[in-house]
């Protein structure tokens, strides 16, 4: 198997990147752009995790329903499969954010779905879908990773 089609398939948990449904509306829309402030804020920390290599520490910052679905080594070793021959982080710029409070295959809840334009040492260009959520603590965590 070639490294491109397992980029296509990296951990997904659960279908909480899927990008079907709706946004918001009306008086909900000042909430969700101060929601999708703090839930870019915490997927750009996590990814600074992720971009040093520090796959296990990533788990233990994820969302309850991440690591619910995921084990800390399954994790470490699926994005040793994946990141690794990526190389380093060259540069990562938001492209899209959204808020949504109904997932497939999720609960529902606070979610936001953030896309990044994304150059690695070794791959010129590819999407990164991170998925932060409004955990059970009110903190938000990344619940969804996606790479293509």
């Amino acid at each position: 198997m070639t490294a491109e089609p397992r980029l296509m398939r990296i951990v997904t948990v659960a279908g909480l990147v899927c990008l079907l449904g709706g946004g918001v509306s009306g008086v909900a829309a000042t909430q969700a752009k101060s929601s999708e402030d703090a839930a870019q804020a915490a997927a750009e920390s996590w990814l600074a995790l992720v971009d040093a290599g520090q796959y296990e520490k990533s788990w233990t910052e994820a969302a309850t329903p991440f690591k619910a679905a995921v084990t800390r080594d399954q994790w470490r070793q699926a994005l040793t499969a994946v990141r690794d021959p990526l190389g380093k982080l060259v540069s990562r710029k938001i492209h899209s954010r959204t808020y949504m409070e109904k997932m497939p295959g999720a609960p529902d809840g606070k979610y936001v779905v953030l896309e990044f334009d994304t150059v690695f040492q070794n791959k010129s260009s590819a999407v990164e879908t991170v998925t932060p959520m409004l955990d059970k603590d009110n903190t938000w965590r990344v619940s969804g990773y996606y790479i293509k």
